[in-house]
């Protein structure tokens, strides 16, 4: 359902305004082509923050009211992971366009139910991998996409910091979504497999740290080391490539990326291992240019685009579709003690839908 509006904007709610929520608002209050016209939230104390900062703004207690709010054409759901699924379905039924937070549904079975339900209606279904809209993860893409490294061997990120605990997800679901979206957006493959192994610390809470490896068809391999109990934060990611390799650490204030001109080279036939002669380059390092701007900016800019021309949004709601789908084999995988699952068969369901909607 494309939006043909006179003055070009679309009305948004918002529901929750608890830890990201008032980003969100912040950023569609401040967004030229968007009406911020209401939010919900059950805690009277988020209610009054969201209104000494916003006095014009509708508020509740019941995000029914935004469902059946005329003036509001999408909704952006900002709440514990539990209730994503029953949110954004109902969000769906009321014909409003939805952009829902990481992840956007607890299993396989309801992203898809979320997908078939969005296409239905021609609604755009967007899920929150911020992400895949930062300055640096788009110069990375870019960077690959132009075979700057050459071909990819690895792909290894760290992923830690001092809490925060949850009680409806793990830490993979937590923090490893994030370098599993990008994995999935940066490399021009998907897994094929997936192990993992995790530990708990906390009685009676979930996983709070992981260690995953992704398996592709090609020589790639990828390594995502999660934790919630490091005592510094931690977000840095090394990938290396035949030509080049990039460091990011996204917590780096101005030099994010670093491109490495350093590698190996291999002399000698392959079929005489002992008789290889490995040597190595070391190049210069630079630091490309990344724009300042917020992700979640970009994102929002995306979304808004994507709900007035029906265009499919970069993470939509196939895109979650797979994350999800590595996370259910990542949790298996920590159930059996590392046994690797192959993806296989839940790709299928994926490249079927693809076609059917191309």
């Amino acid at each position: 359902m494309v939006l043909e509006m006179s003055n070009g904007t679309i009305g948004v709610g918002v529901i929750g305004y608890g830890y990201w929520g008032p980003n969100l608002v912040r950023n569609f209050a401040s967004h030229p082509k968007v009406r911020l016209v209401g939010l919900s939230d059950l805690d009277p104390k988020k209610i009054a923050a969201s209104k000494r900062l916003y006095p014009s703004l509708m508020t509740t207690s019941s995000y029914h009211d935004l469902l059946r709010n005329p003036a509001i054409d999408a909704i952006a759901i900002a709440t514990p992971v539990h209730t994503h699924y029953e949110l954004a379905l109902s969000a769906l039924k009321a014909g409003k366009h939805v952009l829902v937070e990481k992840p956007f549904a607890q299993n396989s079975d309801q992203a898809r139910r979320l997908i078939d339900e969005a296409a239905q209606r021609g609604l755009t279904l967007m899920v929150d991998h911020t992400f895949l809209y930062t300055p640096a993860v788009r110069k990375i893409r870019e960077l690959l996409l132009k075979q700057e490294l050459g071909n990819v061997y690895y792909y290894d990120s760290i992923r830690s910091s001092l809490g925060l605990f949850q009680s409806d997800v793990n830490v993979i679901w937590d923090l490893a979504v994030h370098d599993i979206s990008i994995i999935h957006h940066i490399l021009d493959e998907e897994p094929v497999a997936v192990s993992a192994t995790g530990s708990c610390h906390v009685v009676g809470s979930p996983e709070n740290m992981a260690h995953i490896t992704l398996f592709f068809d090609s020589a790639c391999v990828a390594h995502v080391s999660v934790n919630w109990l490091s005592p510094i934060k931690v977000r840095q990611t090394f990938i290396g490539g035949s030509k080049k390799m990039i460091v990011y650490d996204d917590l780096e204030p101005t030099e994010k990326i670093k491109v490495y001109d350093k590698g190996i080279t291999v002399d000698g036939p392959s079929d005489n291992a002992h008789q290889l002669r490995i040597g190595y380059r070391a190049g210069d390092m630079w630091a490309p240019h990344v724009s300042p701007n917020e992700a979640l900016q970009i994102e929002v800019d995306h979304f808004v685009d994507c709900v007035h021309s029906g265009a499919t949004p970069i993470s939509g709601g196939m895109s979650g579709l797979r994350v999800i789908e590595v996370l259910e084999a990542a949790s298996r995988s920590i159930a059996e003690h590392g046994k690797p699952i192959f993806l296989k068969r839940e790709k299928r369901w994926s490249r079927e839908q693809t076609r059917a909607t191309a």
